[in-house]
């Protein structure tokens, strides 16, 4: 199989109690595709502006990231920036300025039309339904979502929401989706609505995966300082289907519950430093190390 990736490349302007850091590489995107680059190649598709950093291309290469469905248009890049506090969860979203992604309609190369796994992060519903018109018959369609989408087009999200297999919230997204508290009876209430399987992030308390009969809890690293929270949703999503790409099983429970770890620890390692740094310096070693510590975790 092969993991496209649909998502935003951008610049990040982010404020936590620890630091603050201007016009760092960000974006879902981003995230996602470095995080799935551990397990397999995904082909990343997205637009930056010209003042985007070619060096930045040439690492996602050098990262097994193909790059050809990534456009470069006149402009400026995707720009977004927040504040957090001293709770992590509590982030101010400053400033969004969307700029060349804001009219950006990709025609997908034709060799990734065709593949295993396609992943919709937190873009328009609109575009992703009209990736989803460009791809034929996708072994797995995942997809993702923020609240600016789902208060400003809540109509297009459902629409698209009823094609895809997998869907990705945190449990503040899914609580305002479905207008349920309870987080089993918003899965449940996904599940009725397309999708097989719900994975629902829930910050320093881990992840729910749910499917019809089937449901996976995992706890999060314990961690005491929480550097950036940026782009660890997106992490979480590149390592669970970086490694389902990787198995070329997507109808395993077993593999869905390895893929949840592994989302985890992604998550769990982009938190430990500004933007995308860490997910520079990690490697191999440390992940799998990082998992063999999470099964001890639920072990007894």
């Amino acid at each position: 199989m092969s993991l496209v990736i649909v998502g935003s490349v951008a610049f990040d302007t982010i404020e936590t109690p620890f630091d603050r850091r201007e016009r760092i590489v960000g974006g879902s995107g981003t995230y996602c595709s470095l995080a799935a680059s551990f397990f397999t190649q995904p082909k990343l598709v997205a637009a930056v502006g010209e003042d985007f950093p070619e060096e930045m291309v040439e690492f996602f290469n050098q990262r097994r990231i193909d790059t050809r469905g990534v456009e470069i248009k006149q402009g400026k890049s995707f720009f977004w920036e927040a504040r957090y506090g001293d709770d992590p969860n509590q982030r101010t979203t400053l400033k969004t300025e969307p700029n060349v992604f804001e009219n950006f309609r990709p025609q997908l190369p034709s060799d990734y039309r065709q593949n295993g796994i396609v992943f919709l992060a937190n873009i328009d519903p609109d575009l992703q339904d009209d990736i989803l018109s460009q791809v034929t018959k996708p072994q797995l369609v995942a997809m993702d979502t923020i609240n600016f989408w789902i208060n400003r087009k809540p109509a297009s999200l459902l629409r698209v929401l009823e094609k895809v297999d997998l869907y990705f919230a945190n449990d503040e997204e899914i609580r305002l989706l479905t207008r349920e508290k309870n987080l089993i009876k918003a899965g449940k209430k996904i599940l009725e609505g397309g999708p097989s399987l719900v994975a629902i992030k829930k910050g320093e308390h881990g992840a729910l995966v749910m499917g019809k009969d089937f449901v996976f809890g995992v706890l999060a690293h314990p961690c005491e300082e929480v550097v950036d929270p940026t782009g660890a949703g997106d992490s979480f999503a590149g390592g669970f289907l970086g490694y389902l790409d990787k198995a070329g099983n997507i109808r395993d429970e077993n593999e869905f519950r390895k893929a949840t770890v592994y989302g985890s620890v992604m998550a769990s390692f982009v938190i430990e430093d500004f933007g995308i740094n860490r997910l520079k310096s990690l490697s191999i070693k440390e992940i799998e190390e990082r998992f063999s510590y999470f099964k001890k975790l639920v072990s007894f």
